[in-house]
């Protein structure tokens, strides 16, 4: 009978323990960066689904040894749905290409954090317009009325600057597609699909190799950079940038990025992350960098809200 008395005395406080301890294991189970909860990393669908997979998952893995964080990635179908995901925070980091930054950071807030550094230290490029060797097309003059093949809206060296570049001139193309990619591009070059194309260029790095758009086709096509030239040049554009969701806790943003410059630090990182995106290193970098390409876009008139 005493220890029924004794229960009947201690149960609230066993029923107070109990409901604490599940509310708070609760809240910590669903906490971002938990099992439940992981951190969403999206990355921008450049190249083949299958190399970005590849080396997500190394790339998350070392991540969460390294920081005690869960991750998941994700390869959306296009630049917009990476800008839109922050919208619906669906995304809380993403190695986003320039533009496609421009305007998360314009519609949701969002903050570069690292830049991509890329073969022999170069931390910008440029876009390049190309046509094949036997085209006949010499100059941006020759394009117009001719059918060009751009990467997507939202690709600032794929669409924006070479389409600028293209206005500026005067010339207006007979047609215009997206192709998606920059890979996809070259091929429908050199297929003879279209007259002419934008895409990424990079100088060629110090043993003479290639670095260009024309590269991520080299294996299907050997001769491509005998069959497709390039006729011109954009301005410089800031590399790519490692941007975080707005909100995101300050503490968990400068873990994982102290986290993936170690990565990046090591052989294994570099020719991870080289395989996709060309990636030498990463640097820090903050909103302020981009303002020399919104002044470009300024300057041509162009809208960042307006892309989507």
């Amino acid at each position: 009978m005493k220890f029924l008395k004794y229960l009947l005395y201690l149960l609230p406080l066993i029923l107070f323990i109990v409901v604490f301890t599940y509310r708070e294991h609760g809240k910590n189970s669903m906490a971002l960066g938990s099992s439940k909860n992981p951190v969403k990393i999206y990355f921008t669908p450049s190249v083949d689904a299958k190399d970005i997979t590849r080396t997500a998952t190394e790339l998350l893995d070392y991540l969460h040894s390294e920081t005690g964080y869960y991750f998941t990635s994700a390869i959306p179908a296009d630049y917009v749905t990476v800008v839109e995901s922050f919208g619906s925070n669906k995304a809380d980091i993403a190695i986003t290409n320039t533009f496609s930054y421009l305007l998360a950071h314009e519609k949701f807030g969002t903050e570069a954090r690292l830049r991509v550094v890329r073969d022999d230290g170069e931390s910008s490029y440029r876009g390049q317009i190309i046509v094949r060797a036997d085209s006949g097309i010499d100059s941006l003059s020759d394009l117009m009325s001719k059918r060009i093949a751009y990467v997507d809206p939202s690709s600032t060296s794929g669409y924006i600057l070479p389409a600028a570049l293209l206005k500026k001139h005067g010339i207006v193309p007979s047609d215009s597609v997206f192709a998606k990619k920059h890979d996809f591009v070259v091929s429908m070059v050199y297929q003879k699909q279209v007259d002419a194309g934008a895409t990424y260029y990079s100088p060629k790095d110090k043993s003479g190799q290639y670095r260009d758009a024309r590269e991520r086709v080299e294996t299907q096509y050997p001769d491509v950079y005998k069959v497709v030239k390039i006729i011109a040049l954009t301005d410089t554009i800031p590399n790519d940038p490692v941007i975080f969701r707005k909100g995101l806790p300050e503490e968990m943003k400068e873990t994982i990025v102290n986290a993936m410059l170690k990565y990046v630090s090591t052989k294994e990182g570099q020719e991870s992350l080289h395989r996709i995106y060309n990636v030498e290193s990463l640097i820090p970098t903050s909103d302020k960098d981009y303002d020399p390409l919104r002044a470009l876009l300024k300057q041509i008139n162009f809208k960042i809200s307006g892309a989507l």
